[in-house]
């Protein structure tokens, strides 16, 4: 019997094998054989996640032909990679990925490190800071209060509480949106409203835009669900989007979703301008595109000198085009997870309606915290020490980097909480690998874009300051280093923490 679940094709394996940067070579350093280069391109897919595990690898003479190289090649990189524990072999059944004894299994999308990981390793994989006390206690214990007269009901609710969705509402309608509680629906967290919007939007098949880099677990998300996603590369720097571009595609590919993050864009930071979101909009009405805008990072303004724009449902009030994600998790802590969509009444009950059968509903006791913050002025407050944080850690992070890596490029973004840094020619799949030898976990780009994009470039979150900081930009040159001295790439290396 098989022991593979899924398959990669020889031209989508050559694709993401040819995103990889060559390691450089130092003075008096010979290059690798070719079957060496091929075996540890394919560990470090595997590795990261690109290339899942009990993924059945195409066959020695598909490969060749689409890699230009000799049967021999990659016949050898299949024997290393099974030397190494990386692919197991069955005659009749094919070669498939797999990972050493002992090894745990590549996540897919930036999940955060295990709290006994915490003290050898300083994680810059996820991007959430601790809870801004006291207001997660105040509104746990101002739930509380309010709990009794929904623990005589049945619990479920599943388009939110009432009282939440009524909040939801009346604070869009303030943002110059009008909006009716009809027009929200609470979920569990923005993961799960996304989950809900693909399965309602995007299934299996079908065209989803997206932007190219993008938040990763997004991505993973949808290719989950099956959908075909369309990059639209964005503009360099902080400049964000390339409106002709996004015009171009709508118009060509006709996808059915497309999905951005206008506000303090995941990874880049980037901003989108009022005009910026007017054309986008335009553009997907014209297009016949359902247009998700995530707002999970919109309250991260961390400068004082900029205006925010309007929200992108601004420039759809009815919602027929704009389906819009927000959440409490960026703003105010990961471990609450509310989450909530606005979007058409018509677009509401059908996702309530598809909901049933996966998720029946959110939390009461998380739903009445967040309306307490929001109703008390708490929010606010809460936001605020969040603001502060990551403001400070921000710039922690952004004067260590200039010291430890000054070839290391990126702009600082007003708001959010990453920076997208070009790695100075350094391969970021290596170099999330030497990272972890050395004790800082780092994802690499190509975790942000589609196909193997991306491989020059890091994320690195607001989630440290002060000596973490630091430490952390001391280890992160310590693993460019190590990816410079080709010292990442074969199976001997050690794979031990630096305390």
């Amino acid at each position: 019997m098989a022991q593979w679940t899924s398959a990669v094709g020889a031209a989508q394996l050559a694709r993401l094998l040819g995103s990889q940067q060559e390691r450089p070579a130092g003075p008096g350093t010979r290059r690798p054989p070719a079957y060496r280069a091929l075996a540890d391109g394919v560990r470090l897919l595997v590795l990261e996640g690109r290339v899942p595990v009990a993924a059945r690898l195409p066959a020695e003479r598909e490969l060749a032909l689409a890699l230009s190289v000799s049967r021999t090649t990659v016949a050898a990189a299949y024997e290393a990679l099974r030397a190494e524990g990386f692919l197991e072999s069955r005659r009749g059944a094919g070669s498939w990925t797999a990972v050493p004894p002992g090894n745990p299994v590549p996540a897919r999308g930036l999940e955060p490190l295990p709290p006994e990981a915490l003290g050898s390793v300083i994680d810059l994989g996820c991007a959430a800071l601790p809870a801004p006390e006291p207001w997660l206690t105040r509104a746990v214990q101002g739930a509380l209060e309010e709990l009794t007269p929904y623990a005589h009901t049945h619990g479920d609710y599943p388009a939110g509480l009432p009282a939440l969705r009524a909040t939801l509402a009346d604070r869009y309608t303030a943002r110059g949106v009008p909006t009716m509680p009809e027009q929200i629906m609470v979920t569990t967290g923005a993961m799960g409203a996304m989950d809900a919007i693909c399965h309602l939007f995007g299934g299996r098949g079908e065209r989803i835009a997206v932007e190219s880099p993008s938040y990763a677990n997004i991505l993973q998300l949808m290719r989950e669900a099956g959908a075909r996603l369309v990059p639209v590369a964005m503009a360099g720097g902080l400049d964000g989007w390339d409106l002709d571009r996004w015009r171009q595609v709508l118009r060509e590919a006709a996808p059915r979703l497309a999905y951005v993050v206008a506000d303090f864009h995941n990874p880049t930071g980037a901003l989108a301008g009022e005009d910026q979101r007017r054309r986008l909009v335009e553009a997907a009405r014209s297009a016949g595109t359902v247009l998700v805008a995530d707002e999970t990072m919109s309250e991260l303004l961390l400068d004082e000198d900029v205006t925010m724009p309007p929200p992108v449902c601004a420039f759809d009030p009815a919602g027929s085009t704009v389906v819009t994600v927000g959440s409490a998790s960026k703003a105010f802590w990961a471990g609450m997870r509310i989450g909530w969509v606005r979007a058409a009444p018509d677009v509401i009950r059908s996702l309530v309606a598809a909901r049933a059968y996966a998720d029946m509903g959110t939390p009461v006791l998380e739903q009445l915290a967040v309306n307490w913050l929001f109703g008390t002025g708490g929010w606010e407050r809460a936001v605020e020490l969040r603001r502060a944080q990551a403001r400070e850690n921000r710039d922690a992070l952004v004067a260590a980097v200039r010291r430890e890596l000054p070839a290391w490029e990126f702009e600082v973004p007003k708001g959010g909480l990453t920076l997208w840094v070009r790695t100075g020619g350094l391969s970021g799949s290596r170099l999330a690998e030497a990272g972890e030898r050395v004790g800082v976990r780092v994802p690499s780009g190509p975790r942000f874009g589609v196909d193997g994009a991306f491989e020059g470039y890091a994320r690195l979150p607001f989630t440290v300051g002060g000596a973490v900081a630091d430490e952390a930009a001391l280890r992160l040159a310590a693993a460019a280093r190590l990816v410079e001295s080709g010292g990442v790439g074969g199976a001997e290396a050690p794979r031990t923490f630096v305390a």
